[in-house]
């Protein structure tokens, strides 16, 4: 799935996962897990990808937001099968998380339950929920993945049922859109044909297009141009323009 690095750079580990049901202390467990690196705010193109066997029945709720059925569990592996390589992918990075209580918490009971001597999820990695930091820089606004793709313009048209993979991609964008400040200026016009235009868009001109004309000011404008200058000097300013006569 992925092949270690030695970096020193910041490195962070977008996260989702998938489960049985909402609460852990009720025996509810990962199904999916998928991750997506980060290092210096760049997309590296490795990711962590798994389905498990929960070793319990997934719950209709749950089936109806994911859309990972008991059958195509059946033959996954277990969390203790693939433990060390998840717990290799994100050590020493920081987790992005959206609602990161809710994935703690269940990765903290997998971790217990197969006794890993790898400790808590706070011993191996550090944690951002961009939940909270949604929410602290839009106070009052929706901070749903698919609200803040809307505030940010990121499409997920694709995304009709969650998926772990899928939704840490999603959150990778909407993580660097919220922490990369201006996305674009609000500036429009409007084409011959009354549409809105993004007058920030790059417009690539053509090769073969004609030279601009060089208008040279007439003697009246030069004359008027002299007298703002000469009064702006007696005021007591400066100017990078010699004053001509």
């Amino acid at each position: 799935m992925h092949e270690l690095i030695d970096s020193k750079s910041q490195r962070q580990i977008v996260l989702d996962t998938e489960t049985t049901g909402i609460d852990p202390k009720q025996g509810h467990r990962i199904i999916e897990i998928g991750c997506v690196e980060l290092i210096e705010r760049k997309l590296t193109g490795r990711h962590f990808h798994a389905y498990l066997n929960p070793e319990r029945l997934v719950e209709e709720d749950a089936i109806r937001v994911h859309g990972i059925t008991n059958e195509f569990l059946e033959d996954k592996p277990v969390f203790s099968q693939v433990v060390d390589e998840f717990v290799e992918f994100i050590r020493g990075a920081e987790l992005v998380i959206h609602n990161a209580p809710f994935d703690v918490g269940h990765m903290d009971a997998e971790f217990n339950r197969i006794n890993a001597p790898y400790g808590l999820t706070k011993d191996i990695a550090g944690v951002l929920d961009t939940l909270a930091l949604a929410r602290q820089l839009y106070p009052g606004q929706r901070a749903s993945l698919d609200a803040l793709c809307k505030r940010f313009d990121i499409d997920n048209s694709h995304r009709t049922l969650h998926g772990a993979l899928l939704d840490a991609e999603i959150l990778a964008d909407v993580y660097l859109w919220m922490t990369g400040g201006q996305r674009k200026l609000s500036l429009a016009d409007k084409d011959k044909d009354g549409q809105l235009t993004d007058l920030t868009a790059i417009r690539r001109l053509p090769d073969q297009r004609p030279a601009l004309k060089v208008l040279p000011a007439s003697a009246e404008e030069e004359a008027a141009h002299q007298q703002r200058i000469a009064k702006l000097l007696k005021k007591g300013g400066e100017s990078l323009w010699p004053v001509s006569g």
